[in-house]
Order: structure tokens, then sequence, then C-alpha cells
């Protein structure tokens, strides 16, 4: 390692509460924070999908957020704060001489092909048997957790049980680019997890029941049990198919793993008719995903009157729509499915989809209704299960009524910051962020999770959004989302909720922060003109306004 402290700029070129990039020996870049009357240097690029942090979000509790997808980091320590960041960045000692900013930093970390930090694992598992912390699913909040555990100090053997045969991947790359090589989307490899972060991965493996009481895992049909100390849950959703004829016939895919991926990409081929069943955003990404291979039709068949609705509203809806129809897409709205008719030459094959009484011809067909949560087989377990599937957790993510049981990601209905209500949620940065609060806490520092959702989706345009909108009574527009250039605010019992954007970051990561803060606008301000980007949550002056959760 090879350090060098040069002069990067004057402190007059830095305010109180801002950020600066700047260029260290060559092509290195840094970025520097002036929190008060402290200035601070990390590397300058997401170690997600690689954004410039300094285009992103700066406050003054210490937090840059990512402008593109939610992630965060530390300025101080260049720690990670929230997923999806699978890594944490550089930071660089600083000190102010004569007027100018000085920063003492290995050249080599300044690239952007360097931006990622050797993670800082406390410990990779020395107690013995019985301190073991199993992991029930390999998604997401199972990466996360692991990762949170070991940097948290937690010294006992973890083992992961997964029915997948890959170690956890970035499985949001599946629908919105149709990745069909597991290798290519694994934030660890397996080899890895198991020496660096000493982790005992079970692949390909269904566990059957849980017996709390001798706080046993069970799988292989019965035959083989693992014992834990701390159990978390994390398996995740199951794709629901319709209960409608046809709907297993072979070409008739759901959307979830890397298996099907490879059958969508392999029959999303030049000629060939597409029929998805679903107009929010797993289906809608994979029409973006197949649009260019000069397929002869896509069809998209939905519930209500424009595509993403209950989420995003009738105006935004209808912008997307009307993009999709540019790029050739045909929908069938406010319509269900009748039945699925087989081939009479093949009865294993689906040759259309019957719609208010019409058949639209297809090759193949993609059912995105949504998913069930992955609990069934906890029911013969002793667990208390919600109508859904889901299983209700306290503000620890801890399962109510079992102890040293705890439920992350797409199956937990957890309580939300400041309203206490429960939810459950099926974003990806919520199962991640759930993860590294659960491994924080097992590890001997409780932590509640109190992060507000984010989302993003590719159609067409990036898609951002973050809050709590379900049920939202009102939706304010600054913008056209016919020209997918717009803020939408959702607005529930007065107050803002919720916002989405198109072509406007970082909007949405200001109005993540904003949410966590207590500062969101009223609607009356937004419809007055607020700007969110005006908004100071960066300095001293701000600090004292600032409402922590």
């Amino acid at each position: 390692m090879s350090m060098k402290s040069i002069p990067v700029c004057s402190l007059s070129d830095l305010e109180d509460g801002q950020m600066k990039e700047v260029a260290f020996e060559g092509e290195g870049k840094i970025l520097l924070y002036r929190l008060g009357p402290n200035v601070y240097a990390t590397s300058a690029f997401c170690t997600h999908y690689g954004a410039p942090l300094a285009k992103g979000v700066l406050t003054a509790d210490g937090r840059v957020v990512c402008p593109w997808h939610g992630a965060c980091f530390n300025v101080c320590t260049g720690d990670i704060e929230d997923a999806p960041a699978p890594a944490a960045i550089h930071s660089f000692k600083t000190c102010v001489k004569d007027g100018k900013v000085y920063v003492t930093a290995d050249p080599s970390q300044t690239l952007k092909s360097n931006m990622t930090r050797t993670p800082n694992l406390v410990s990779t598992g020395v107690l013995p048997i019985g301190q073991d912390v199993v992991i029930v699913g390999g998604g997401s909040g199972t990466f996360h957790a692991i990762e949170s555990l070991r940097e948290h100090g937690y010294m006992g053997n973890i083992t992961v049980f997964s029915k997948e045969t890959y170690a956890p991947i970035d499985r949001t790359k599946l629908s919105k680019a149709l990745i069909t090589d597991s290798s290519k989307l694994e934030w660890r490899t397996a080899a890895e997890l198991k020496i660096k972060y000493g982790t005992t991965l079970r692949f390909g493996v269904t566990v059957t029941s849980i017996d709390t009481a001798s706080k046993q895992v069970v799988f292989d049909g019965g035959k083989e049990s693992v014992a834990y100390n701390k159990l978390i849950l994390a398996m995740g959703g199951t794709p629901r198919r319709l209960p409608i004829e046809g709907a297993d016939l072979e070409n008739v895919y759901t959307f979830r793993g890397v298996e099907d991926s490879k059958k969508v990409d392999a029959a999303a081929q030049e000629g060939k008719r597409m029929v998805v069943i679903g107009s929010s955003f797993i289906s809608m990404e994979l029409v973006v995903a197949v649009a260019k291979r000069k397929l002869a039709s896509i069809d998209v068949i939905g519930m209500e009157e424009f595509p993403f609705e209950p989420v995003l509203g009738k105006e935004v809806g209808k912008g997307l729509k009307k993009y999709h129809e540019s790029q050739g897409v045909k929908f069938h709205m406010q319509s269900r499915v009748e039945k699925i008719v087989a081939s009479e030459s093949n009865p294993s094959q689906a040759t259309g989809v019957v719609v208010n009484g019409q058949t639209i011809s297809a090759d193949f067909v993609v059912m995105g209704v949504g998913v069930v949560p992955a609990t069934e087989f906890l029911k013969q377990s002793g667990f208390q299960l919600e109508k859904d599937g889901g299983i209700k957790v306290d503000a620890y993510l801890q399962v109510m009524g079992q102890t040293d049981v705890y439920a992350i990601g797409d199956i937990a209905w957890h309580p939300q910051q400041r309203t206490e209500e429960s939810r459950r949620i099926e974003h990806w940065n919520v199962a991640g962020n759930h993860g590294r609060a659960v491994g924080k806490t097992i590890a001997g520092q409780p932590q509640p999770f109190v992060k507000v959702p984010i989302f993003w989706s590719a159609q067409g345009q990036q898609l951002r959004y973050c809050g709590l909108g379900a049920g939202f009574d009102d939706v304010i527009i600054n913008g056209n989302p016919d020209e997918m250039k717009f803020i939408a605010y959702y607005v529930k019992k007065g107050q803002v909720v919720a916002v989405a954007s198109m072509q406007n970051d970082p909007v949405v990561s200001k109005a993540s922060e904003l949410l966590r803060l207590g500062l969101m606008p009223s609607p009356d301000e937004v419809r007055a003109g607020k700007n969110l980007l005006d908004i100071d949550i960066a300095s001293s002056a701000a600090k004292a306004r600032i409402v922590h959760p």
C-alpha cells in the first residue's frame, strides 16, 4: 500500500452540508463531505451498481445515499448503512492546513475499479456447536444477514438451507435482463461465504418442519435435522398460479429464479408470440427485457384500467401504458383470464389464452400475478400464520409467540416506522435491510427495523419509489408521465407517504431521507411548489430539526 497525502481543494470551496467530488492522483476520485467543522472523505462510487455518490444525498447525521437505488453509507467510516450495498466504501483521513483540505489515501483505492472495501469481519465462527445461527432461505435477506452477523462480531457457526442451487444472487437482474448464469449474479461465491464468512451452505435442500421445543430444523423429508441457537426464516415467496384451466401447461411460466429466467429466455425468440398475465412490476420488466427481440406479438392482460395502477395510480399508469404501446405491446385491461388453451396436437403445450371470450394466440405464457409467502411447512410446526401466509414479527423482527426465531423479507409482517401499523412488503431492499438488522441484533446489538422501503423498476426509463403508499387517497404530480419525466407524491390521511419519479434523480433518495427524518413537506407545501431537493437536511442548522424514529 502506497499512501499519499495531497491537497484536493480549498476549505472555502466546501460549505457546511455540502459534498464535492475531487480528483486524486490522475484518474482517482474522492468524495469530500463537510458536516459542521469536520471534513470527511470516502471513495466516490456506490458499490451496488457504481453510481456517482456525489449526485446522491448527504444528511447531517453522516449518511450519503446513492442517487439510484437507495444504498447508503456512513461518511465517517465508509460502512454500509442500508442495502442494497453489497460492500462498504473506502474512507480516507483528512486534515485542513493553510486553508487547504488534505486527503491521505492509497491512490489505487480512489479508482472506480477498486471502489469496494474489503469487509471488516470481526469474526468468522469460533464458538462450539450449539451456538449456531441457522438461516432457512437463500435470497437477499440471507446474504445481508450473513454480512451483518460477521461485521458486528457474531462468533458462532452460520448454516444456510436453500432450495436454490447457488449462493445468494442479485435477483432483481433476472426480470430486468433475463440473465441465465447464476455465477454472474452471485454477491459472493459459495467458496467466499464458506471460507471468509465461516458459513455452511446446504443447497438444493427443502426444510420440512421446525421443532421449536428442541430447536431443530428438520429437512430431507424428516431424515435429518440441525440444531439452532437462533433461527432466521427467510424463505421469500412462491409465485402464484391462477386456479384456471391450463395453468400448469409446460410453456406457462412463473418467474422467480434462474431456472425460470432460462425458460423465458429460451422461449422469447424472434417471431414468437408472448402473452403476459398480470400488469405489475415483474410482468412489465419482463416485457421490457424482451421488447427488442423481434417477437411477433406481446400481449399483456391486466385487471385494472392501467398497468401499475394499485401502486402508482391512474395517471402514472396511463403514461407507462402509452410508452409500452409505443414499443408494440398490446394491452387487454380490465380483463380476467378465463382459461389457457392447450394445443390439440400437443396437449402439454399452451397455444392461447381466453380473455373476455376472445382467444389470444401464444407460443408461451408468463404468469406474473404475485407471490405467496413460502411458509406452508410452518403450519405443522406450531407457527401462527396470517391469512396470506405471512408471519407477524415485532420491531426487532422476532416472530411473535416464539423464542429465538426471526422472520425477514417477503414473509414478515412487521410494524412500520412511526405508524406501528403491521405490513408485509415484497421489496428487495426491505429484505436486505431486514437481514442487516437481524444480524446486528443476534450479534448482541439489538436493532429495531426502521428503514423506509425503496424499490426501482426498468420501464423504458428508471422508475424509483420510496415509502408506503398503499391505499393512497390522492396523488400530486409534477411533470408529465406521458413523457416519462415526473415526480408523483402519494398522499394518505393528509400526509405525503410515498414518492415516485422518473428522470428526476436524486428526488426519491432525498424523499426517503425526508420520510426517515420526519421532515417530509405537507401536501399543501408540495402543491405550492416546494422542491424536495431544496430542503436542507445536511447542514449543522438542519441537524437540530432532525427527528429520529
